[in-house]
Parts: C-alpha cells; sequence; structure tokens
C-alpha cells in the first residue's frame, strides 16, 4: 500500500469533504480516504497495483477542484 497527499484547492464546506471521499473510495484499490477542507488536503492510501496517486488526482479534478501538489509514501 501506499499513501497520497495532495494539494487541493476549491474545498469549502463538508459537502466538498463527502463528494471527494465518495468518488475516491469507488475508485479500485483506494482504502482509506481521509479529506481534511480546512487544510485543503486529501490523504488516501492505495494498492498501487490497482491505482496510482496521478489517477486519484485526476478523479478529483473531474468533480472541479484543483489539485496543485501530489506527494506518495510508502505506507509501512
Amino acid at each position: 500500500m501506499q499513501k497520497a497527499i495532495l494539494k487541493v484547492n476549491g474545498m469549502t464546506c463538508p459537502s466538498c469533504l463527502t463528494t471527494i471521499q465518495t468518488a475516491l473510495t469507488k475508485q479500485n484499490g483506494v482504502g482509506e480516504v481521509n479529506v481534511l477542507f480546512n487544510a485543503g488536503k486529501v490523504k488516501a492510501a492505495f494498492d498501487e497495483n490497482a491505482t496510482d496517486a496521478q489517477t486519484l488526482a485526476n478523479v478529483i479534478s473531474e468533480l472541479g477542484y484543483s489539485v496543485e501538489k501530489v506527494t506518495v509514501k510508502e505506507q509501512k
């Protein structure tokens, strides 16, 4: 498992949180998703054999949010 940390612009309310969290959890290979709309961050654990961080960023972008930065870390 890997962990993606995405800096996202445009999240302004709890509805944004729910929209992004729902969309990401529907993606194949995505585990835990934590959306911090006040901090403008999305953290998602994913199976690198099923998806990648860029795909997650694309999902968020397709929802109308701007992904500024993507960081990937190995999860222990």
